[in-house]
């Protein structure tokens, strides 16, 4: 079983990895992504959240029985925009 500070730390090397220029809490991402689909059924959707004052995360989300698969996180920011594939190894 991965360990929760594992995937907060995976989160964040494939945020960094992506370019994205500001510090990035792995933790907060995921709580981001628990908080968009609470609620929602099963299927595939494109949530946009409103990630920082002029950020916006745009997470393509798979949602199967209780769990997630993130695929595609777009990061839209002042700096430019951001792609992170969590589908790619």
């Amino acid at each position: 079983e991965m360990i929760m500070e594992e995937l907060y730390r995976a989160i964040e090397e494939k945020i960094r990895d992506a370019g994205y220029p500001r510090e990035i809490s792995g933790e907060d991402v995921y709580d981001d992504i628990c908080d968009q689909i609470d609620g929602k059924e099963n299927g595939s959707y494109l949530l946009l959240s409103k990630f920082d004052e002029d950020v916006i995360f745009e997470y393509q989300i798979t949602i199967q029985d209780e769990e997630f698969n993130l695929g595609l996180l777009t990061m839209r920011t002042p700096e430019g925009v951001f792609e992170a594939d969590f589908d790619e190894e």
